[in-house]
Protein backbone atom coordinates (compact mmCIF):
# COMPACT_ATOMS: atom_id res chain seq x y z
CA UNK A 1 0.00 0.00 0.00
CA UNK A 2 2.91 2.35 0.82
CA UNK A 3 4.52 1.78 -2.57
CA UNK A 4 1.21 2.16 -4.39
CA UNK A 5 0.46 5.54 -2.77
CA UNK A 6 4.02 6.84 -3.16
CA UNK A 7 4.29 5.89 -6.85
CA UNK A 8 0.74 7.03 -7.67
CA UNK A 9 1.31 10.50 -6.21
CA UNK A 10 4.50 11.01 -8.20
CA UNK A 11 2.94 9.56 -11.34
CA UNK A 12 -0.06 11.91 -11.16
CA UNK A 13 2.24 14.85 -10.42
CA UNK A 14 4.41 14.17 -13.46
CA UNK A 15 1.33 13.58 -15.61
CA UNK A 16 -0.15 16.98 -14.71
CA UNK A 17 3.19 18.75 -15.28
CA UNK A 18 3.83 17.07 -18.64
CA UNK A 19 0.26 17.49 -19.91
CA UNK A 20 0.23 21.17 -18.90
CA UNK A 21 3.61 21.82 -20.54
CA UNK A 22 2.71 20.04 -23.79
CA UNK A 23 -0.71 21.73 -23.91
CA UNK A 24 0.73 25.22 -23.42
CA UNK A 25 3.38 24.51 -26.03
CA UNK A 26 0.82 23.39 -28.60
CA UNK A 27 -1.48 26.34 -27.85
CA UNK A 28 1.44 28.76 -28.11
CA UNK A 29 2.63 27.34 -31.43
CA UNK A 30 -0.94 27.39 -32.76
CA UNK A 31 -1.35 31.05 -31.80
CA UNK A 32 1.95 32.08 -33.40
CA UNK A 33 0.95 30.26 -36.57
CA UNK A 34 -2.61 31.60 -36.80
CA UNK A 35 -2.44 34.99 -35.05
CA UNK A 36 -3.10 36.91 -38.26
CA UNK A 37 -6.23 34.88 -39.03
CA UNK A 38 -7.86 35.22 -35.61
CA UNK A 39 -10.63 37.65 -34.78
CA UNK A 40 -9.80 40.83 -32.87
CA UNK A 41 -12.79 40.21 -30.62
CA UNK A 42 -11.53 39.44 -27.11
CA UNK A 43 -14.49 37.15 -26.37
CA UNK A 44 -14.06 35.14 -29.56
CA UNK A 45 -10.30 34.95 -29.00
CA UNK A 46 -10.84 33.64 -25.47
CA UNK A 47 -13.29 31.00 -26.75
CA UNK A 48 -10.76 30.02 -29.42
CA UNK A 49 -8.06 29.48 -26.78
CA UNK A 50 -10.43 27.38 -24.66
CA UNK A 51 -11.28 25.12 -27.59
CA UNK A 52 -7.61 24.88 -28.59
CA UNK A 53 -6.73 23.81 -25.04
CA UNK A 54 -9.50 21.18 -25.14
CA UNK A 55 -8.15 19.92 -28.47
CA UNK A 56 -4.61 19.77 -27.09
CA UNK A 57 -5.76 17.83 -24.03
CA UNK A 58 -7.70 15.46 -26.27
CA UNK A 59 -4.65 14.79 -28.42
CA UNK A 60 -1.91 14.79 -25.76
CA UNK A 61 -3.45 13.01 -22.76
CA UNK A 62 -2.49 9.47 -23.89
CA UNK A 63 1.03 10.64 -24.73
CA UNK A 64 1.39 12.44 -21.39
CA UNK A 65 0.40 9.33 -19.45
CA UNK A 66 3.22 7.35 -21.01
CA UNK A 67 5.80 10.15 -20.66
CA UNK A 68 4.77 10.52 -17.01
CA UNK A 69 5.41 6.80 -16.41
CA UNK A 70 8.90 7.12 -17.92
CA UNK A 71 9.63 10.23 -15.84
CA UNK A 72 8.34 8.58 -12.66
CA UNK A 73 10.43 5.47 -13.13
CA UNK A 74 13.55 7.55 -13.84
CA UNK A 75 12.85 9.43 -10.61
CA UNK A 76 12.46 6.16 -8.68
CA UNK A 77 15.74 4.86 -10.09
CA UNK A 78 17.73 8.06 -9.44
CA UNK A 79 16.45 8.32 -5.87
CA UNK A 80 17.10 4.58 -5.29
CA UNK A 81 13.45 4.23 -4.27
CA UNK A 82 12.93 1.39 -6.74
CA UNK A 83 15.77 -0.68 -5.28
CA UNK A 84 14.46 0.07 -1.79
CA UNK A 85 10.97 -1.16 -2.65
CA UNK A 86 12.36 -4.39 -4.09
CA UNK A 87 14.53 -4.81 -0.98
CA UNK A 88 11.45 -4.49 1.21
CA UNK A 89 9.86 -7.39 -0.61
CA UNK A 90 7.68 -5.60 -3.16
CA UNK A 91 7.36 -7.49 -6.45
CA UNK A 92 7.49 -6.16 -10.01
CA UNK A 93 3.72 -6.44 -10.12
CA UNK A 94 3.42 -4.24 -7.01
CA UNK A 95 5.54 -1.54 -8.66
CA UNK A 96 3.73 -1.80 -11.99
CA UNK A 97 0.23 -1.79 -10.49
CA UNK A 98 0.05 1.97 -9.67
CA UNK A 99 0.97 2.90 -13.24
CA UNK A 100 -1.61 0.59 -14.78
CA UNK A 101 -4.45 1.40 -12.38
CA UNK A 102 -3.93 5.18 -12.36
CA UNK A 103 -3.50 5.35 -16.15
CA UNK A 104 -6.61 3.21 -16.68
CA UNK A 105 -8.70 5.43 -14.39
CA UNK A 106 -7.49 8.57 -16.20
CA UNK A 107 -8.22 6.91 -19.55
CA UNK A 108 -11.78 6.16 -18.41
CA UNK A 109 -12.25 9.79 -17.36
CA UNK A 110 -10.72 10.87 -20.67
CA UNK A 111 -13.18 8.71 -22.61
CA UNK A 112 -16.15 10.01 -20.61
CA UNK A 113 -15.20 13.59 -21.56
CA UNK A 114 -16.11 12.68 -25.14
CA UNK A 115 -19.75 12.64 -24.09
CA UNK A 116 -19.47 16.45 -23.85
CA UNK A 117 -19.90 18.12 -27.27
CA UNK A 118 -17.69 21.10 -26.42
CA UNK A 119 -14.79 18.75 -25.70
CA UNK A 120 -15.37 16.15 -28.39
CA UNK A 121 -15.80 18.73 -31.17
CA UNK A 122 -13.26 21.26 -29.89
CA UNK A 123 -11.00 20.95 -32.96
CA UNK A 124 -13.95 21.69 -35.26
CA UNK A 125 -15.09 24.68 -33.20
CA UNK A 126 -11.58 26.14 -33.05
CA UNK A 127 -11.20 25.73 -36.81
CA UNK A 128 -14.54 27.48 -37.42
CA UNK A 129 -13.51 30.43 -35.25
CA UNK A 130 -10.17 30.67 -37.03
CA UNK A 131 -11.64 30.47 -40.53
CA UNK A 132 -15.14 31.93 -40.21
CA UNK A 133 -15.20 34.01 -37.02
CA UNK A 134 -17.87 31.75 -35.48
CA UNK A 135 -17.59 28.43 -33.72
CA UNK A 136 -20.41 26.60 -35.51
CA UNK A 137 -21.39 27.30 -39.11
CA UNK A 138 -24.79 26.67 -40.69
CA UNK A 139 -24.83 23.77 -43.15
CA UNK A 140 -26.33 24.58 -46.54
CA UNK A 141 -28.07 22.49 -49.19
CA UNK A 142 -28.42 19.21 -47.29
CA UNK A 143 -30.09 16.37 -49.18
CA UNK A 144 -30.50 12.91 -47.62
CA UNK A 145 -32.90 9.98 -47.27
CA UNK A 146 -34.80 8.77 -44.22
CA UNK A 147 -37.41 5.98 -44.09
CA UNK A 148 -38.06 6.05 -47.84
CA UNK A 149 -38.36 9.84 -47.80
CA UNK A 150 -36.03 12.27 -49.55
CA UNK A 151 -35.29 15.30 -47.39
CA UNK A 152 -33.81 18.66 -48.38
CA UNK A 153 -32.73 21.43 -45.99
CA UNK A 154 -31.60 24.66 -47.62
CA UNK A 155 -29.88 25.55 -44.34
CA UNK A 156 -29.39 23.74 -41.05
CA UNK A 157 -28.25 25.57 -37.91
CA UNK A 158 -27.11 22.96 -35.34
CA UNK A 159 -26.42 25.51 -32.61
CA UNK A 160 -30.12 26.54 -32.75
CA UNK A 161 -31.46 23.02 -33.35
CA UNK A 162 -33.24 24.42 -36.40
CA UNK A 163 -33.44 24.12 -40.17
CA UNK A 164 -34.79 26.39 -42.90
CA UNK A 165 -36.15 25.81 -46.39
CA UNK A 166 -37.50 22.28 -45.84
CA UNK A 167 -38.64 20.01 -48.66
CA UNK A 168 -39.66 16.40 -47.98
CA UNK A 169 -40.45 14.13 -50.91
CA UNK A 170 -42.46 10.95 -50.20
CA UNK A 171 -42.38 8.04 -52.62
CA UNK A 172 -44.95 5.35 -53.30
CA UNK A 173 -44.51 2.51 -55.80
CA UNK A 174 -41.27 4.13 -57.03
CA UNK A 175 -43.15 7.31 -57.90
CA UNK A 176 -43.37 10.72 -56.27
CA UNK A 177 -46.49 10.77 -54.12
CA UNK A 178 -46.31 13.79 -51.85
CA UNK A 179 -44.20 16.91 -51.22
CA UNK A 180 -44.05 18.74 -47.90
CA UNK A 181 -42.85 22.37 -48.00
CA UNK A 182 -42.04 24.43 -44.93
CA UNK A 183 -39.97 27.50 -44.19
CA UNK A 184 -38.59 26.36 -40.81
CA UNK A 185 -38.39 23.36 -38.50
CA UNK A 186 -37.06 22.99 -34.96
CA UNK A 187 -35.73 19.88 -33.25
CA UNK A 188 -37.43 19.13 -29.92
CA UNK A 189 -38.06 15.93 -27.97
CA UNK A 190 -36.39 13.74 -30.60
CA UNK A 191 -38.58 15.06 -33.48
CA UNK A 192 -38.39 17.89 -35.99
CA UNK A 193 -41.42 20.12 -35.37
CA UNK A 194 -42.95 22.21 -38.16
CA UNK A 195 -45.52 24.86 -37.23
CA UNK A 196 -46.86 25.61 -40.71
CA UNK A 197 -46.43 23.43 -43.79
CA UNK A 198 -47.93 23.07 -47.24
CA UNK A 199 -48.45 19.54 -48.52
CA UNK A 200 -48.83 18.85 -52.23
CA UNK A 201 -50.29 15.45 -53.11
CA UNK A 202 -50.29 13.84 -56.51
CA UNK A 203 -53.53 12.09 -57.54
CA UNK A 204 -53.47 8.31 -57.47
CA UNK A 205 -55.71 8.18 -60.52
CA UNK A 206 -53.74 9.71 -63.38
CA UNK A 207 -56.73 10.20 -65.70
CA UNK A 208 -58.72 13.20 -66.93
CA UNK A 209 -61.42 12.38 -64.36
CA UNK A 210 -59.05 12.71 -61.37
CA UNK A 211 -59.26 15.71 -59.05
CA UNK A 212 -55.71 16.69 -59.92
CA UNK A 213 -53.04 17.92 -57.54
CA UNK A 214 -54.29 18.52 -53.99
CA UNK A 215 -52.74 21.24 -51.82
CA UNK A 216 -53.42 21.50 -48.12
CA UNK A 217 -52.02 23.30 -45.12
CA UNK A 218 -51.10 21.54 -41.87
CA UNK A 219 -49.98 22.77 -38.47
CA UNK A 220 -47.70 21.24 -35.83
CA UNK A 221 -46.23 18.35 -37.82
CA UNK A 222 -43.63 16.00 -36.34
CA UNK A 223 -41.12 14.43 -38.76
CA UNK A 224 -37.69 12.72 -38.90
CA UNK A 225 -37.64 11.00 -35.53
CA UNK A 226 -34.14 10.69 -34.09
CA UNK A 227 -32.40 12.89 -36.68
CA UNK A 228 -30.58 15.11 -34.19
CA UNK A 229 -29.06 18.27 -35.71
CA UNK A 230 -25.50 17.73 -34.49
CA UNK A 231 -25.53 14.08 -35.52
CA UNK A 232 -26.99 15.01 -38.91
CA UNK A 233 -24.32 17.66 -39.35
CA UNK A 234 -21.56 15.14 -38.64
CA UNK A 235 -22.95 12.40 -40.88
CA UNK A 236 -23.70 14.71 -43.81
CA UNK A 237 -20.30 16.40 -43.87
CA UNK A 238 -18.35 13.21 -43.15
CA UNK A 239 -16.81 14.61 -39.97
CA UNK A 240 -15.29 12.36 -37.34
CA UNK A 241 -15.48 14.51 -34.18
CA UNK A 242 -18.47 12.71 -32.70
CA UNK A 243 -19.57 12.64 -29.11
CA UNK A 244 -20.16 9.14 -27.75
CA UNK A 245 -23.93 9.61 -27.88
CA UNK A 246 -23.90 11.03 -31.41
CA UNK A 247 -21.65 8.23 -32.65
CA UNK A 248 -23.94 5.53 -31.25
CA UNK A 249 -27.05 7.27 -32.61
CA UNK A 250 -25.44 7.74 -36.02
CA UNK A 251 -24.36 4.10 -36.08
CA UNK A 252 -27.91 2.88 -35.34
CA UNK A 253 -29.38 5.30 -37.84
CA UNK A 254 -27.03 4.40 -40.69
CA UNK A 255 -27.49 0.70 -39.98
CA UNK A 256 -31.26 1.11 -40.23
CA UNK A 257 -30.82 2.92 -43.55
CA UNK A 258 -28.31 0.25 -44.72
CA UNK A 259 -25.62 2.89 -45.27
CA UNK A 260 -21.88 2.27 -44.86
CA UNK A 261 -20.93 2.90 -41.21
CA UNK A 262 -17.15 2.66 -41.59
CA UNK A 263 -16.44 6.30 -40.67
CA UNK A 264 -18.79 6.26 -37.67
CA UNK A 265 -17.37 2.95 -36.43
CA UNK A 266 -13.88 4.40 -36.76
CA UNK A 267 -14.88 7.48 -34.75
CA UNK A 268 -16.40 5.29 -32.03
CA UNK A 269 -13.35 3.01 -31.91
CA UNK A 270 -11.10 6.07 -31.65
CA UNK A 271 -13.06 7.34 -28.65
CA UNK A 272 -13.56 4.07 -26.79
CA UNK A 273 -10.69 1.74 -27.79
CA UNK A 274 -7.76 3.87 -28.94
CA UNK A 275 -6.90 5.36 -25.48
CA UNK A 276 -6.39 1.86 -24.09
CA UNK A 277 -3.11 1.55 -25.95
CA UNK A 278 -1.73 3.54 -23.00
CA UNK A 279 -1.85 0.81 -20.26
CA UNK A 280 -0.53 -1.77 -22.73
CA UNK A 281 2.40 0.41 -23.78
CA UNK A 282 3.13 1.29 -20.15
CA UNK A 283 3.50 -2.43 -19.36
CA UNK A 284 5.80 -2.96 -22.35
CA UNK A 285 8.06 0.02 -21.61
CA UNK A 286 8.10 -0.66 -17.86
CA UNK A 287 10.03 -3.90 -18.28
CA UNK A 288 12.60 -2.33 -20.59
CA UNK A 289 13.76 0.10 -17.93
CA UNK A 290 16.15 -1.47 -15.38
CA UNK A 291 15.84 -1.10 -11.61
CA UNK A 292 19.17 0.70 -11.28
CA UNK A 293 21.29 3.05 -13.40
CA UNK A 294 24.28 0.72 -12.82
CA UNK A 295 22.93 -1.74 -15.38
CA UNK A 296 22.64 0.68 -18.31
CA UNK A 297 22.53 4.34 -19.33
CA UNK A 298 19.14 5.32 -17.92
CA UNK A 299 18.97 8.58 -19.88
CA UNK A 300 19.68 6.91 -23.20
CA UNK A 301 17.08 4.27 -22.44
CA UNK A 302 14.55 6.95 -21.48
CA UNK A 303 15.25 8.79 -24.73
CA UNK A 304 14.72 5.59 -26.72
CA UNK A 305 11.49 4.92 -24.81
CA UNK A 306 10.19 8.39 -25.66
CA UNK A 307 11.11 7.99 -29.34
CA UNK A 308 9.43 4.57 -29.44
CA UNK A 309 6.32 6.02 -27.79
CA UNK A 310 6.15 8.81 -30.37
CA UNK A 311 6.55 6.33 -33.22
CA UNK A 312 3.78 4.07 -31.90
CA UNK A 313 1.52 7.06 -31.19
CA UNK A 314 2.17 8.44 -34.68
CA UNK A 315 1.46 5.05 -36.22
CA UNK A 316 -1.90 4.91 -34.46
CA UNK A 317 -2.76 8.38 -35.73
CA UNK A 318 -1.83 7.36 -39.26
CA UNK A 319 -3.98 4.22 -39.05
CA UNK A 320 -6.90 6.21 -37.64
CA UNK A 321 -6.69 8.73 -40.49
CA UNK A 322 -6.53 5.90 -43.04
CA UNK A 323 -9.64 4.39 -41.44
CA UNK A 324 -11.42 7.77 -41.47
CA UNK A 325 -10.68 8.10 -45.19
CA UNK A 326 -11.92 4.53 -45.80
CA UNK A 327 -8.50 3.46 -47.12
CA UNK A 328 -8.57 0.59 -44.64
CA UNK A 329 -11.39 -0.75 -42.49
CA UNK A 330 -11.89 0.62 -38.99
CA UNK A 331 -11.25 -2.82 -37.51
CA UNK A 332 -7.91 -3.18 -39.30
CA UNK A 333 -6.85 0.38 -38.50
CA UNK A 334 -7.82 0.55 -34.83
CA UNK A 335 -9.16 -2.64 -33.26
CA UNK A 336 -6.49 -5.09 -34.44
CA UNK A 337 -3.46 -2.87 -33.53
CA UNK A 338 -4.88 -2.22 -30.05
CA UNK A 339 -5.49 -5.96 -29.57
CA UNK A 340 -1.96 -6.85 -30.77
CA UNK A 341 -0.42 -4.30 -28.40
CA UNK A 342 -2.46 -5.77 -25.55
CA UNK A 343 -1.27 -9.31 -26.41
CA UNK A 344 2.37 -8.14 -26.49
CA UNK A 345 1.90 -6.44 -23.10
CA UNK A 346 0.47 -9.63 -21.57
CA UNK A 347 3.34 -11.67 -23.03
CA UNK A 348 6.01 -9.33 -21.62
CA UNK A 349 4.30 -9.18 -18.25
CA UNK A 350 4.21 -12.96 -17.92
CA UNK A 351 7.78 -13.28 -19.13
CA UNK A 352 9.35 -10.74 -16.76
CA UNK A 353 7.22 -11.42 -13.68
CA UNK A 354 8.39 -15.02 -13.79
CA UNK A 355 11.98 -13.75 -13.27
CA UNK A 356 12.85 -12.84 -9.65
CA UNK A 357 13.71 -9.16 -9.03
CA UNK A 358 17.41 -8.44 -8.69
Amino acid sequence: MLAFKYISIHYIKYFIIILTALTMFLVGVDYLENADDLSESANLLFIYFVYTIFYAIDMLTPLSLIFAMIATKVFLIRSNSLVSFYSLGYSKTDILKPFVIVSTVIVMIFISLHAIPKFARSAEYASNIRNNREYLNPIKDMFFTHNDKFVYFSKMIPVQNAAEGIRIFSMKNNSLNEVLIASRAEFKNNFWHIKDANIIKKPTDMTFKSLGIITEEKDNIKILEGFRPKMLDQVYEGKVNYTIGDAISALLLLNSEQINTSVVRGALYKIVLYPFFVPSLIVIIFFFVPISSRFTNIYLLSFLSIISTLLIWGTFFMLIELANNKTISSEVGIVIPIFLLFVIAIFRYRKFTSIPSK
